[in-house]
């Protein structure tokens, strides 16, 4: 049961970086879940999966997805269309009057809303309103019935770096691969490229090399014979050989 809720912490935490385009390998800084009681002790329990599947730094959580952003709110003219015709003007104008919050909590709760029109009350449904939620700013928020999960999508210099690093340790994986080197097999590893790339291989240097199986690692401004190829627009030269 545990897994099964860490499973579907992923699932949206993975739909949200998707929507907001921003690839598995680059890290983020956290990811802010909606949980409480149970299901947040079992992702707690499970908290060092949930974050490296979803390659984030810390997971935080809130009860409710109200906490998460703002919300919404629009007349739903298929379903009030038909029922006020030349009204609906005044319809869409009353409703955008609305407060949003209340009104989605009183919807949550299975109460109904009313609106006035000429002097007359109505009483609108959960199915004639159109209620969405705007994360926070720097947040991509993806959620489904009472789940959802926000990623702070705010990236500084250094966490760019570290996604370069990463790029260039699948690119390397890659490389290997098409060398027909084995899973096992050590290498003797140059790297070199843009300005941005090489401070990224220098920094996380050791990790390249352990990451890669490199006995040795030489990052160098210029490089000969070597292939070359661009990752998020930054050029990359790589030159291995079994060590």
């Amino acid at each position: 049961t545990a897994m099964a809720t860490a499973r579907e912490t992923v699932r949206l935490g993975l739909a949200a970086r998707g929507q907001a385009k921003i690839k598995l390998r680059q890290p983020l800084r956290e990811a802010v879940v909606v949980a409480e009681g149970p299901e947040r002790e079992a992702i707690e329990r499970l908290a060092g999966i949930v974050e490296d599947e979803l390659n984030v730094e810390a997971l935080r959580f809130v009860d409710n997805a109200d906490e998460l952003g703002s919300y919404e709110i629009k007349a739903n003219y298929r379903t009030l269309g038909p029922r006020f015709g030349n009204k609906m003007p005044a319809v869409a104008a009353a409703v955008a009057a609305l407060d949003p919050a209340s009104v989605a909590v009183t919807l949550r709760d299975g109460g109904s809303v009313g609106i006035v029109i000429d002097g007359d009350d109505h009483p609108l449904a959960g199915d004639d309103l159109l209620l969405a939620m705007q994360p926070l700013g720097g947040y991509q928020l993806e959620r489904e019935g009472s789940h959802a999960v926000a990623l702070d999508l705010q990236l500084d210099e250094e966490m760019l770096r570290r996604g370069l690093a990463r790029e260039v340790i699948h690119a390397v994986q890659n490389a290997r691969k098409e060398a027909g080197l084995a899973v096992e097999d050590r290498i003797a590893l140059q790297l070199s490229g843009d300005e941005a790339m090489l401070a990224a291989a220098r920094e996380y240097q050791q990790l390249i090399a352990d990451e890669a199986l490199a006995t040795t690692l030489e990052v160098t401004d210029a490089l000969e014979g070597a292939s070359a190829t661009t990752l998020d627009g930054h050029e990359l030269l790589i030159k291995l050989e079994r060590a």
